[in-house]
């Protein structure tokens, strides 16, 4: 499933089509009319379609084929084209699952920008299919950011090895799914996988939790240690640890061996860990919470799981993902998402990062009338800044600025939050808000939005020697 089928009933078209996208590489297949299309799909579902949307002597014209291989396969992306084309066609096309719409004559190179993206898109959506099928839900691993990909690429080097990982990031981030990504991709994965709760359990109770218990009324109590044998222990929030507990983890990483509370027999254990924390453990230690040398010992390859805010691009498809788990796991129903509620959660914020997006998408699923899509009147957000007659709800800051200032704070904020949407994506900002992308570049630098490298991709944020210049002034 990795060429690409070209639908045109010209001839000519379709063959220059193909002529250009062979010389890039690609192998493709042609197709002049609707019967050809279905019996070509039918035979091997291409990777991707280019299909034109008015095809003359067909039974099916663009709108119903798009129709049919959404349904059928859903996986395969179409590319929509058009010598005819509208923005209702376009709607259209795109409502039905299309990936793109592009109008003839189209330029070569920004149809082959279209194709290398879509086929990317649909090969990360195989990828989390199978995942899927594998039944491994605690371990799926949703997104295709590029914020996304540098964690998926950092995951990746260390699943076959048995280093230590120490996993960083907000609460909700996602560090646990993480965690058992690199377990169930390791040699180790038909093994157990423990998570310790540092936060919630007890103290006092801690060193019986891990090491167990043995005694003459109640014999032999295994531990969590003893349960991951041969597999992962994971360690989350490890900066909750009791500090007692902590100089007798250090000394089991050590020796790899332990004794239950109340035994006296050596018990050898074969673990891999792997600790998270949302904590700045150099603070910890700095005030005497958290043991350097255990640091150390645990934090053998460091890796950063983003917030939810600096992956918005992967909004959409966890939504998507949460929305058949609990229709999988909870009979709730297949709702699918409005294009305004998907813009509406790309702008939302999420202090809560992915565990707020699952929870929200639960409750509306719980709450919301019927299966039709999910609006923006779903989502409480946007109950709170809409009034029914659809005007905007003004902020108290912002309604006692006088309007010049509001409007400065409101487009600076609005770019910022768009760019953010789109992944410091200075192109497809322009595009959304309607602004050739010169102009755009002259509205952030006099509203002093600037765009910086994070790990994983850009993100805006205000010029803070432009903040200061303008305190100055203040004062």
């Amino acid at each position: 499933m990795g060429d690409i089928l070209i639908v045109d009933d010209e001839r000519d078209i379709r063959e220059l089509i193909s002529d250009i996208l062979k010389d890039e590489g690609f192998e493709t297949r042609l197709a002049g009319n609707s019967d050809e299309a279905m019996s070509a799909i039918n035979s091997e579902p291409p990777g991707l379609m280019i299909l034109d949307i008015w095809l003359k002597d067909s039974r099916m014209d663009g709108i119903d084929i798009l129709k049919t291989v959404k349904r059928d396969n859903p996986d395969v992306p179409v590319v929509i084209i058009s010598g005819h084309g509208n923005i209702e066609i376009a709607v259209a096309a795109i409502k039905q699952g299309a990936y793109d719409f592009i109008e003839k004559p189209f330029n070569i190179d920004q149809l082959l920008v279209v194709i290398r993206r879509a086929m990317e898109t649909s090969r990360l959506r195989r990828e989390n299919s199978e995942l899927r099928r594998k039944d491994v839900t605690a371990a799926e691993m949703v997104g295709a950011s590029p914020a996304y990909r540098a964690l998926i690429s950092q995951l990746d080097k260390v699943t076959k090895s048995n280093g230590r990982v120490m996993l960083t990031g907000a609460p909700g981030a996602g560090k646990e799914v993480a965690a058992r990504y690199i377990h169930a991709h390791s040699n180790r994965a038909n093994a157990p996988f423990i998570t310790v709760g540092c936060a919630s359990i007890e103290a006092d109770r801690m060193e019986e939790v891990l090491f167990g218990r043995e005694g003459p009324e109640r014999g032999v109590e295994p531990g969590l240690l003893e349960q991951a044998h041969g597999g992962v222990i994971y360690f989350d929030e490890v900066a909750d640890m009791p500090p007692g507990t902590q100089s007798k983890i250090l000394r089991v990483l050590v020796d790899q061996q332990f004794q239950r509370l109340g035994g006296s027999d050596r018990v050898r254990v074969d673990l891999r860990v792997i600790s998270s924390t949302n904590r700045n453990l150099a603070a910890e230690i700095s005030a005497g919470r958290f043991r350097q040398e255990l640091y150390h010992r645990l934090n053998v390859v460091p890796i950063d799981v983003p917030p939810l805010a600096d992956r918005r691009e992967d909004i959409p498809v966890l939504a998507e993902h949460f929305i058949a788990l609990f229709h999988r796991t909870q009979g709730l129903p297949l709702r699918q998402l409005s294009l305004d509620a998907v813009a509406l959660m790309q702008t939302m914020d999420w202090p809560g990062n992915v565990r707020q997006l699952r929870n929200l998408i639960e409750r509306v699923l719980i709450l919301g009338d019927g299966a039709g899509p999910i609006e923006v009147r779903d989502l409480p957000t946007g109950a709170e800044n809409v009034t029914e007659e659809g005007r905007v709800v003004l902020s108290g800051t912002l309604a006692t600025l006088p309007l010049r200032e509001a409007r400065e704070a409101f487009e600076r904020e609005y770019l910022l939050t768009q760019i953010n949407r789109f992944g410091g994506n200075i192109s497809r900002t322009a595009n959304f808000v309607g602004m050739e992308r010169s102009a755009l570049h002259r509205k952030l630098k006099s509203l002093g939005v600037v765009t910086s490298n994070k790990p994983g991709g850009r993100v805006a944020h205000i010029d803070d020697e432009m903040d200061e210049a303008e305190e100055g002034l203040l004062d």
